[in-house]
């Protein structure tokens, strides 16, 4: 069983930045792969990011390459999104997810493990 727990969402000026943070409990953190997905009003939830078990491969939608990047420390049991150049289409809740098969997270499917959320709004 995991638990996820966001934290660093809030209100930013488009072309601003944010981090988020996912801390994780349980001690096999390191055996999960994890991820981002975010959810805007009156629109399907979608993919953001995710980075596998041992922070050997990325993978990004589209819309947030270039400008997203995330990361995990496996000794703080915590996941990273750091988003930068904000725009005002970024403006969603953002849940972190977990799943022992990356493909759950990047390809199709439904993770297996999801946070409440954090609300990220971006001004223009």
């Amino acid at each position: 069983q995991v638990q996820l727990v966001e934290s660093g969402g809030g209100l930013v000026q488009a072309g601003g930045s944010l981090r988020l943070a996912c801390a994780a409990s349980g001690r096999t953190f390191s055996s999960y792969s994890m991820g981002w997905f975010r959810q805007a009003p009156g629109k399907e939830r979608e993919f953001v990011a995710a980075i596998t078990l041992r922070r050997v491969s990325t993978y990004y939608a589209d819309s947030v390459k270039g400008r997203f990047t995330i990361s995990r420390d496996n000794a703080k049991n915590t996941v990273y999104l750091q988003m930068n150049s904000l725009k005002p289409e970024d403006t969603a809740v953002y849940h972190c997810v977990a799943d022992q098969t990356w493909e759950r997270i990047v390809v199709g499917g439904t993770p297996s493990y999801w946070g409440q959320g954090t609300q990220v709004t971006v001004s223009s």
